[in-house]
This record gives C-alpha cells, structure tokens and sequence, in this order.
C-alpha cells in the first residue's frame, strides 16, 4: 500500500485539485475567521453557556471551546503517541493496516485519490465497538493514552449534547438519546498530513460536511483547518489545548437545520508537518435518524427524511442523494 508520506518532493497529478478548489485562489488572504470561542467552564445548563453553544452551532457550526476540563497533559499525551506511531518505518506502520475486504474503516491507511493525507482509525467507545487488532503496540502507552482521553471526552459531549438540547427547548438528555445514549461510538481518526511540494494546489482533506453527529478535534500548532464562509475559505486560529467542536449531519437534521454542519476542508504546508485528532461522535448504525417530531408543526415542516445512520452514511460516502 502506498502512502502520503513515502511521497517525498514528487506530485502525482491526481492530487492537484481543480482551480475552484484551490488554496491559492480561495483562501481569503486577510484576517483568519473570528471563529466563536465559547469558555467551557459554566455550569452545563447555565443560560450563558447554552446561548454561546446555541449561537455558534447555528451561525457557524464550528467553534472552540476552552476551560474544558480535559488537562493540557491528558492531550499532549494524545499527540505524543499518535505523532511516535506516525513517525515508524512504513512495515511497522502497516501491520495496522485496515483490511481491504471489510467494509469497517479501522486501521491503518491512505487514500491518494482523496487528499495528501495519511490516517490511522480507531474507534475508542463503547468498549463493544474497540477492535483492538488495529492499536498499535508502538508506542508502548498508545492504549493507555488514548484511553484516557477517550474517559475524559465523556463529559465533554454531555455537556454539549445537553446546552444544544436545551437550545431547542428539549429536556437536557433528549439529544444524547436521540443520538445513541450509551451506545453512541467515538471513533478517533488521527490525520498525518506530511510537507508537501505544492500546498497552494493540493488539499490535506477536500470539502465536506461531517455525516456523524459532532466531531470534537484536537489540531496541533500547525495551520490547516479552513472553513467556508461568505464565498472563501478562512484559516481557523489555532488556540492552545483548545477544542474545536463541529456541528455534524446528523445534529443539523435532529434540529430540522436550526443547527448548521459545519462546511470545512484542511490545507497542507511545504514546510512542516501537520496532525490532527479528530473524534467523530457517530450513531449507533441501526439508529433511525429525523428531525424531532417535537420541533415539527405547520410552519416548521420537516426538511430532512428519517432513515438508518448506517444507509445516511452509505449514501453519503457514494454520492448517493439523501
């Protein structure tokens, strides 16, 4: 299997993206996007916090959080291991490789036709769904560092889920159940975007909205992430031990498009390399999924239809139309 990385200084034309969708001619050049930054540290169903959440998932579907309460040594430990894994001979690398046969997308991969970018997933939560065949053993705390941060992540998304089922006029835990409860999976994508000859032709990621439900993303200090406002692609600053937290699909249709996913992509640098962590909070696949029937009436009709998360995501991931 070929990767990103092995590369080097060479640009296999399948990479350069057409000039609609190039850096060069669409990222805005100012300012980076005033991205919302919501402090975290408010009780879960204070007004303020709701209405920071609320406000941002409905006019931005992006923003950061900060103040928490995942530690800066719980994340780095994060980065560490997912950087040292990276950092292996491409054997090594490759005995996590996912399996070409099945349709599960844990492992180990690339996918040139897509973006310059190489990744590694793992589905963290609920302990049913963790196949551990595709963790690395190297590094040696892999396991335990991901972990952890996965026990960590729990309160994070309950006190999300619950500001945005109380933004709209939900009891607190009706998101969260709506969305899977307990058996709602985290599944940890880590991204390897090496240097790459040409970053202002090539994207690490292509446009897209996320199909599951919220993402929460760790970057490092390297710049990538876009999104897409007012006909231009913005840079999103990155802040310290920050969150960034994504509206999905799946919450935008829950909410009958109160809540907006967020429309991003990741550019690459010639320079250095980038990483980021992001966890996809993905439905259980039988879920049936639709706005809810509460927020529906005469002049709120529903926009979206209601199926199974596992056909949304098939349909999706072939350019079928939902």
């Amino acid at each position: 299997m070929e990767n990103v990385a092995d590369l080097k200084q060479e640009l296999p034309p399948e990479f350069i993206r057409p000039e609609a969708e190039q850096p060069r001619f669409t990222t805005f050049q100012g300012a980076a996007a005033e991205v919302p930054v919501v402090d975290f540290s408010g009780a879960g169903d204070s007004e303020t916090l709701v209405k920071a959440v609320v406000d941002a998932s409905s006019k931005w579907g992006l923003f950061q959080i900060v103040n928490h309460s995942i530690s800066a040594e719980v994340i780095e430990d994060l980065q560490r291991v997912g950087r040292q894994f990276f950092e292996l001979s491409n054997d090594e690398k490759l005995a996590y490789a996912k399996d070409p046969e099945s349709k599960n997308i844990d492992g180990y991969g690339s996918r040139l036709r897509n973006g310059w970018v190489d990744h590694l997933f793992n589905k963290i939560w609920p302990p049913t769904a963790v196949d551990y065949r595709f963790w690395p053993n190297n590094p040696s705390d892999y396991r335990k560092a991901t972990e952890e941060y996965g026990k960590n992540l729990h309160q994070v998304v309950e006190k999300l889920l619950g500001c945005l089922s109380l933004g709209l006029g939900l009891a607190p835990d009706e998101l969260k159940i709506a969305v899977g409860g307990d058996e709602l999976v985290y599944n940890l994508k880590i991204n390897y975007y090496p240097p790459c000859p040409r970053p202002d032709i090539v994207l690490g990621v292509p446009a897209h909205t996320d199909l599951c439900a919220l993402t929460i993303l760790v970057p490092n200090q390297v710049q990538g992430l876009q999104v897409h406002r007012d006909q231009y692609w913005y840079d999103v600053a990155y802040i310290p031990n920050a969150l960034i937290i994504h509206i999905g699909d799946q919450i935008e249709i829950l909410s009958n498009g109160k809540y907006k996913a967020v429309l991003h992509r990741s550019v690459v640098n010639k320079d250095v390399t980038r990483m980021s962590w992001p966890v996809f909070m993905e439905p259980p696949p039988h879920l049936e999924i639709g706005p809810f029937p509460k927020l529906l009436n005469q002049e709120n009709q529903s926009k979206y239809k209601t199926k199974k998360f596992s056909d949304y995501a098939y349909c999706k991931l072939n350019n079928i139309p939902q």
